[in-house]
């Protein structure tokens, strides 16, 4: 059975635009019950209407007790019967109750090499810092931001004449391929926690993989297609 994913979204949604365009050739084995957005008018919103995906637009500005606005995120979440939870550029920190409500079952994407350069600023910060490589994370969340134990990261070059802008764009390429690949995982049932130690089990079925082309470095290694 597809594994049922509830998306978070606060922008315009690239990530799980990636997730619906995967998930429709096959690569996939999903089902999106439900992506939710706190914010009006987010791209994210349109992307999932127009991949027939479920959707919820909760404004936190509304609510102004951080607990009462997760206490709708997860009503709505188990009521679409979410599996994993996926954080596609989600702009806020959930509480302990929410990650109580979804233990060990709450993943994000971050762009950066964590634990270096946490925050909404990974890319900036990496290269205003001055670093040879950055790169983006795929992790558990935890009550800490950006602190959680990692699945998957992709390392890139930073280039003499980058801007953030360009940085930024070689970082998403990659974030659209090793989130993809940390969410199949879950759906194969084999992804372990073990303290802060992420083991990928191996699957009966031997696959082509890829740690590197050159220009960037992932680990684990990404398995075909992605």
């Amino acid at each position: 059975m597809p594994l049922r994913i509830g998306i978070l979204a606060s922008g315009s949604g690239s990530n799980a635009q990636r997730f619906f365009d995967l998930r429709r050739t096959g690569a996939l084995t999903i089902d999106p019950v439900l992506l939710i957005c706190n914010r009006p008018g987010a791209g994210a919103l349109e992307r999932a209407e127009q991949a027939g995906v479920p959707s919820l637009m909760l404004d936190h500005t509304k609510e102004t007790e951080r607990e009462r606005y997760d206490r709708s995120l997860v009503a709505a979440l188990k009521e679409a019967r979410a599996e994993l939870i996926v954080m596609a550029g989600y702009m806020r920190l959930v509480t302990p109750f929410f990650l109580d409500s979804f233990s060990g079952r709450v993943i994000n994407i971050h762009p950066a090499l964590l634990p270096s350069f946490p925050g909404m600023r990974g890319a900036a910060d990496a290269l205003e810092y001055g670093v040879r490589l950055t790169g983006c994370t795929v992790h558990f969340v935890d009550e800490i931001m950006d602190h959680g134990p990692v699945i998957i990261q992709a390392a890139v070059p930073v280039n003499a004449d980058d801007d953030r802008d360009t940085l930024q764009a070689r970082i998403h390429a990659l974030e659209h391929r090793i989130y993809p690949q940390a969410v199949q995982w879950f759906a194969e049932k084999r992804v372990k926690i073990e303290g802060r130690q992420v083991r990928i089990l191996p699957t009966a079925t031997p696959r082509r993989t890829v740690a590197s082309d050159g220009s960037w470095l992932v680990w684990p290694p990404l398995e075909e297609p992605f």
